[in-house]
């Protein structure tokens, strides 16, 4: 019999924001995956790295930072592989994803490749969406309110003209793509509305308005913006 592929969700950072089932998964496991960045820690481990017990056997995937996409994908694959050889020897494995797996995880990477072949299961975990808000103490959405999502590196008139036919906004992945963003938001005259976040629910969390930002952004970086009038009033 083939093990079960869990995919878990492990939240934005904080390890106590790890749910309750991911966390019993991950300290029964006997073989975790997860990735790293270009050979860096993995921040995923990190998240939980109390839980893991000692002697499990880990499935390290190295995703190069390039914007070519094949070296991730190849990446993905040999990664694949190696999830699929544990699974075939009857092991089931808790691969790690940080925030949800479904949401800009890389856990999707994973479930496209194994799940056709194999029992995979999804456990969701607390996004990064969510969490920046409840760090800024911002309200998102209320009643038939919209909440539009967009990722920084959209292209500048693409950003400008989802967020001026928006109600409130989370734009992802800021990153290097913050003087962008920044701009085309001052442009609209919603600096006022909006608040930026970095590394929210960790220790050197940054909570700020817009107009307070520094000039460079972490990867982990994040825009919120509602316009006008409180909507859940």
């Amino acid at each position: 019999m083939t093990g079960v592929l869990y995919g878990v969700g492990l939240g934005p950072g904080a390890p106590d924001l790890i749910t309750l089932r991911a966390a019993r998964l991950i300290e029964a496991a006997s073989v975790v995956a997860y990735p790293t960045l270009a050979g860096a820690a993995s921040f995923a481990r990190s998240i939980a790295a109390d839980l893991i017990a000692p002697g499990v056997q880990e499935i390290v995937m190295d995703v190069p930072m390039s914007v070519e996409r094949a070296p991730a994908q190849d990446a993905y694959d040999k990664g694949a592989a190696e999830i699929a050889a544990a699974l075939d020897a009857g092991q089931d494995v808790v691969c790690l994803c940080e925030g949800d797996p479904f949401f800009y995880g890389s856990f999707m990477y994973l479930f496209a490749r194994l799940s056709a072949n194999y029992q995979v299961e999804v456990v969701p975990g607390v996004t990064s969406v969510t969490a920046c808000a409840a760090r800024a103490a911002m309200p998102l959405a209320a009643r038939n309110e919209r909440l539009t999502v967009l990722p920084g590196p959209l292209p500048e008139d693409e950003l400008r003209a989802r967020i001026e036919g928006a109600e409130s906004v989370v734009i992802m992945k800021v990153g290097r793509h913050l003087s962008k963003i920044r701009g085309v938001i001052d442009a609209l005259g919603l600096t006022g509305d909006a608040v930026y976040v970095e590394r929210a629910t960790l220790p050197e969390e940054v909570v700020l308005p817009l107009a307070d930002a520094p000039e460079k952004a972490p990867y982990f970086s994040m825009i919120l913006l509602t316009k006008g009038a409180d909507p859940w009033l």
